[in-house]
């Protein structure tokens, strides 16, 4: 089952980011998620296995400028993730189709999403999900 999360899931969802974020505590990712859901900045569902969950998709809509599109607003995949044990089950495409159904719910006629350049398991997903690769980019900074 995938189902649309709620404030009172954020705990839940949080607890699947932080082993994908490992840069974020639980905390910090549950008051994050929560101001987006409260502001509808975002929408998260929740793919259960036995009532427990097991996955997780963050989708949003952005009206700025969406690499390798023409329309605004995007409907962008910010996360998704499957534990480790749940993975090869259609699970994190159940929750892909959530995002992009919310997404075109939303006024959006376009979908995107971005991975690290060294991260294959996203980019063969990506791929595996139709997604058309628009650009390459590595990004610089440095402090004034």
């Amino acid at each position: 089952m995938v189902r649309k999360a709620e404030i009172k899931d954020m705990e839940s969802v949080a607890r699947l980011a932080v082993l994908m974020w490992d840069n974020h505590t639980v905390h910090e990712l549950v008051n994050e998620f929560s101001e987006m859901i409260i502001r509808e900045k975002a929408c998260i569902f929740l793919k259960y296995e036995n009532d427990v969950p097991v996955g997780f998709a963050q989708c949003q809509l952005r009206r700025d400028y969406v690499e390798g599109t023409e329309t605004s607003p995007v409907g962008y995949l910010e996360g998704i993730f499957v534990r480790k044990d749940c993975r090869k089950k259609g699970y994190a495409r159940e929750l892909l189709a959530e995002c992009e159904a919310w997404a075109k719910e939303n006024g959006c006629r376009e979908f995107a999403s971005d991975c690290e350049i060294d991260n294959r398991d996203s980019f063969q997903f990506h791929k595996a999900m139709d997604f058309t690769e628009a650009n390459r980019i590595i990004c610089f900074t440095k402090k004034l």
